[in-house]
């Protein structure tokens, strides 16, 4: 593999004319949208195309998300997103849709300890469930259509709301 005078290997082996930098990160032209799905570790640009976040801080998020969410049953999301956002610097609709991706895991391992315990009434299970999965698709619809900062508003205060049900 060739490099530049940057350090940055040479065009790709499909001919597109993108090259790697040193983070392995595709550039330049070619066909294809130039937008990376993120899916796989280190195959996306998880923070806006900038410095990918270290593990450590990674992991530190995720141990705070999985015990507010396994030890209330819910809340990782509160903590994720903002985290995502200021201290990991993801744009806010990547951070919302991985918060999604990083609780769905959390909530079955948590839910397994749930129902062990003989916490879960399955009627209620299924009924919730039912009208859940509509508006986790509706709100994934309204997520693309809504911009960040309006974004940012509708979940500071649903998190102040939730808060303040909380106390009083």
């Amino acid at each position: 593999m060739r490099r530049d005078t940057k350090g940055n290997k040479g065009p790709d082996a499909s001919g597109s004319g993108r090259t790697a930098d040193n983070t392995g990160q595709f550039h330049g032209s070619g066909g294809g949208t130039g937008r990376s799905t993120g899916f796989l570790p280190g195959t996306g640009r998880g923070n806006g195309g900038g410095k990918r976040p270290g593990f450590v801080l990674c992991a530190l998020i995720g141990i705070v998300t999985g015990l507010a969410n396994g030890l209330f049953g819910s809340g990782g999301g509160t903590i994720a997103v903002p985290a995502m956002v200021h201290l990991l610097r993801v744009e806010e609709h990547r951070a919302h849709a991985t918060a999604i991706a990083v609780i769905l895991p959390l909530t079955v391992v948590s839910s397994v300890f749930y129902i062990i315990k003989g916490y879960a009434d399955w009627e209620m299970t299924v009924n919730v469930t039912l009208g859940g999965l509509a508006g986790g698709y509706i709100g994934a619809k309204l997520l693309n259509r809504c911009p960040d900062k309006l974004l940012r508003k509708i979940f500071a205060v649903f998190m102040a709301a939730a808060g303040l049900k909380m106390i009083l």
